[in-house]
């Protein structure tokens, strides 16, 4: 396995100590002649392409409108180098941010790392109980909240209702039917030969993880207050073993391919089925980027079904949003926070699929059967592990590492082990 730089514990310290010398506490950023906060251009990073077009304009008008003399500047990141970005980012005054959005699985180590504001005493005025619980969870830390709920996503199957047809299969309703419907699909579809039953890239552990769950098993698990890898138990490794069955006999996809950009192949008439956040729909039926007068009019959807009866346990994946601690402009920050926390904003983010940030405005994901397996995929949906060092894990790439081995057709059971091994410096900070 291939060992890439991590974010390591002194490292995470490093930002900590950095951030908090500098900063003092907050002391809400500078005042202009009227009493309110000066003038000043607010940079917020968003990543990758989840956020529509529309709410990025609505948020960059409506911040303006309502703070003349103020510019609001969005800047698009990747999340491959995300926590390395952020790490250099956040520790420096001249090039923080001021406003972030990380990925749920990610905050919890740079809340503990005081990289951000605390916002403990604006999440009335931001939501307060309405906010997703288990996003708030993992942005406080000794009773303090560093980071806020963006936005949600459960993946569930997107599938070709054409080609389970034609190869007379139905939609499967347990684990061991979609494996080998997955697998059949690959075998009536020879041309093109990347074409996917599943599609299921090497490096996607965030799907892989669901075989781990639905197999008994876990990425790590809590024992006294530390954090100790699983991914070598016969519970973790049945399930990867279930995933390399995936990725050998029932995906085209690049063993060593990531899964971003799901929509290509599908438009390309390579995938059968695929796991994907709701928002794929919105690319798929979009004329620049899908193919709304061809595929997209043979799409179906299902929540993925588990071993026992009930959904599988996919990732419950989203992002939080939080200010960076440095930024001297902190009273703007937190009105840029509070737009993208808005009924308005939130509803332009549920239009496009996202799941939004507070629970009253679920609804606005209507009723059809993309709402609906939306809401099964999440009712038995997970978390990564809460702990402190799991960006520490992301960021290291130790998981794509992992996976991408096993779909080349390595020994599971010695991979797993090998990651533990890795992941046992990572995990507590």
């Amino acid at each position: 396995m291939r060992i890439r730089k991590s974010l390591t514990g002194a490292a995470v310290a490093a930002l900590a100590l950095t951030t908090l010398a500098a900063c003092g506490g907050d002391d809400g950023g500078s005042s202009g002649e009227d009493g309110g906060p000066e003038s000043a251009d607010i940079r917020v990073w968003l990543n990758g392409t989840d956020t529509p077009q529309e709410a990025r304009d609505w948020l960059k008008e409506t911040f303006e409108e309502e703070n003349p003399g103020s510019t609001l500047t969005i800047e698009q990141q990747e999340w491959d180098g995300l926590v390395e970005k952020l790490t250099t980012a956040l520790s420096s005054e001249s090039e923080t941010p001021d406003v972030v959005e990380i990925g749920n699985t990610q905050a919890p180590t740079f809340t503990s790392a005081g990289a951000f504001t605390d916002l403990t005493d604006q999440l009335d005025d931001l939501g307060g109980d309405d906010l997703l619980p288990g996003f708030v969870e993992g942005a406080t830390v000794d009773g303090k909240t560093y980071a806020v709920p963006y936005y949600a996503g459960s993946k569930y199957i997107f599938y070709r209702k054409d080609l389970l047809q034609k190869a007379g299969l139905e939609v499967p309703t347990t684990m061991e039917e979609f494996v080998d419907t997955a697998i059949a699909l690959k075998e009536a579809n020879p041309k093109p030969a990347t074409f996917s039953g599943f599609w299921f890239p090497g490096q996607d552990w965030r799907n892989g993880a669901t075989f781990i769950w639905d197999a008994g098993g876990d990425l790590a698990t809590e024992d006294g207050g530390q954090w100790e890898p699983a991914l070598s138990s016969a519970e973790s490794v049945a399930g990867l073993e279930t995933a390399q069955r995936l990725f050998m006999e029932a995906s085209g996809a690049p063993k060593d391919g990531n899964e971003a950009d799901p929509w290509t192949p599908f438009c390309a008439g390579e995938v059968g089925m695929m796991s994907t956040p709701g928002w794929v729909k919105g690319l798929i039926e979009d004329p620049e980027t899908g193919c709304p007068d061809t595929f997209a009019k043979q799409m179906g959807v299902f929540a993925l079904p588990g071993s026992d009866g009930e959904p599988a346990p996919v990732l419950l994946g989203g992002s939080d949003i939080a200010i960076a601690a440095k930024s001297p402009n902190q009273d703007l920050a937190q009105e840029a926070v509070a737009l993208m926390l808005s009924d308005e904003y939130q509803t332009i983010l549920a239009e496009a699929g996202l799941t939004p940030a507070k629970d009253s405005l679920a609804s606005l994901l209507g009723d059809d059967e993309y709402a609906a397996a939306t809401i099964e995929a999440a009712s038995n949906a997970k978390l990564t592990p809460a702990a402190p060092g799991w960006a520490n894990v992301e960021g290291s790439r130790v998981l794509e590492d992992l996976f991408s081995a096993i779909a080349q057709g390595g020994d599971v059971a010695e991979l797993a082990a090998e990651a533990d091994e890795q992941m046992s410096g990572q995990l507590n900070g």
